[in-house]
């Protein structure tokens, strides 16, 4: 089938849909009963023009996001597994702003500047996390207790003027969802499940992220702006050119691409079906040896998404120790990627069990640091305890060079990530002063901008 030439373009700008089944009605083939969220369907155009480069490459455009985006927005900052004990700290940083995550003696989590309130030293170093019976200053010795109340000044006879009740840590807004710690600089911010609309209903039961924890975090410097880095994660046009050796087993084209709310889009594409690009002829027992799940040959009758799925449910149960009966076929093998602005990217699915996030780094518009994360299901009852430090990478290394990181799944991540700086050159050299986006598979990316843009034109 040529994809080009098969079908005729519908005169109602993004219909257009490629040939061949859904990833809705390959999923409702399965026969399989699956959360509503999973074959809901949320799209509308929103335009064709050119994304300008400049918001890529700009100091200025880069200083608006900071004052009127990163100022204003939640953002995931830790997990509650980062500070399951009274005194545990971690680092979130993001521009010029440094936050502090605490949990105190009475159990509760709190969020505050980053700054000692005597000269403006920050009391923990960046990136950093730790224990601690109070907040102490590095410079002068000031103390916080850990529910950020002044306890200690030394030559207090020289500061009559420090009101103790004048002098709290200054608290950060910050709320909790999904075993995720969520912090926004504004104070006038509204609640969090505002932003979160409907991936709060669409997380909830199996899909609760709170019932997982981290068994490997990743951080990689990207040579790209931090929103190049997460759109390249936003679409699965890349497919048929980057991952071409997944043409056999991945359906791309025919991905299905929501827009369910100004904060919350996702892509969902099937694995175990080969994607309508794929020239090739395969039987289902090929098709089945190249899933690589293992488990000898497709039995008689089978096909290879539904044998590769009961097998990867039978394999993860045992290692887990988790049942997973109640997982549909889907849950189990296909990409279903969900987008909470303005940098956050969750996975449901138990095989690919994700979680990205994308932050510029200092204030070059070049350069962005990437959080990549995999959350495994535990059994009921399992105490929440520390996670293991994250492994940083450098640009030139590969994600496979980390420990505990599968090498095959590590070299898709090597070509997601090494087209980034191609592109950023790109930006910079081009006549043509902006991306042109498709209309369906590329929505995502024009709906984030436009969230951009109603953060920077607000007041």
């Amino acid at each position: 089938m040529n994809l080009e030439t098969s079908l005729p373009l519908p005169a109602e700008p993004g219909a257009a849909r490629c040939p061949g089944p859904s990833t809705r009605d390959i999923i409702l083939a399965d026969g399989q009963d699956v959360p509503p969220a999973l074959i809901a369907e949320a799209y509308a155009f929103a335009g064709d023009a050119d994304i300008d480069y400049d918001r890529y490459t700009s100091p200025d455009f880069m200083a608006r996001e900071f004052t009127h985006l990163w100022a204003r927005t939640w953002q995931w900052a830790a997990r509650e597994e980062h500070v399951p004990e009274a005194g545990d700290y971690i680092t979130y940083d993001i521009g010029p702003w440094s936050i502090l995550i605490v949990r105190g003696d009475d159990g509760e989590i709190r969020a505050y500047r980053n700054v000692c309130l005597h000269r403006g030293t920050q009391l923990k170093r960046s990136d950093t996390s730790g224990n601690a019976v109070e907040i102490r200053c590095p410079f002068h010795g000031w103390r916080w207790s850990l529910e950020g109340e002044l306890s200690h000044l030394p030559c207090r006879w020289d500061f009559p003027h420090v009101k103790d009740e004048e002098f709290q840590l200054p608290q950060v807004r910050m709320e909790t969802w999904g075993g995720f710690i969520f912090i926004n600089l504004d104070p006038d911010a509204r609640p969090l499940k505002e932003q979160l609309g409907p991936l709060a209903e669409h997380f909830s039961g199996r899909w609760d992220l709170a019932d997982r924890r981290i068994s490997l975090h990743l951080q990689k410097e990207l040579p790209t702006n931090w929103k190049a880095a997460q759109e390249a994660f936003l679409e699965a046009y890349h497919v048929y050119e980057t991952h071409a050796q997944a043409l056999p087993t991945a359906a791309d084209a025919n991905a299905q691409y929501d827009l369910f709310s100004d904060h919350v889009t996702r892509f969902v594409h099937t694995i175990g079906v080969a994607s309508p690009h794929y020239t090739g002829t395969q039987t289902e027992a090929e098709l089945f040896d190249k899933l690589r799940v293992g488990g000898g040959p497709l039995p008689e009758g089978r096909t290879a998404r539904s044998y590769a799925a009961q097998l990867l449910r039978e394999q993860m149960s045992e290692a887990l120790g988790v049942p997973l009966d109640q997982y549909s076929d889907s849950e189990m093998l296909d990409s279903i990627e969900y987008h909470l602005f303005p940098n956050m990217c969750l996975f449901p699915g138990v095989s690919l069990p994700m979680i990205y996030r994308f932050r510029p780094i200092g204030n070059d518009p070049s350069r962005s640091l990437f959080d990549l994360m995999f959350l495994k299901l535990v059994p009921p009852g399992t105490p929440v305890e520390h996670p293991p430090e994250p492994v940083r990478l450098k640009v030139e290394q590969s994600y496979a060079e980390a420990p505990g990181m599968n090498p095959g799944l590590g070299g898709v991540y090597d070509q997601d990530t090494d087209n980034l700086a191609l592109q950023y050159q790109g930006f910079l050299g081009s006549a043509k002063r902006g991306q042109t986006l498709g209309n369906y598979q590329e929505a995502r990316i024009r709906q984030f901008h436009q969230t951009i843009d109603h953060y920077l034109t607000r007041d």
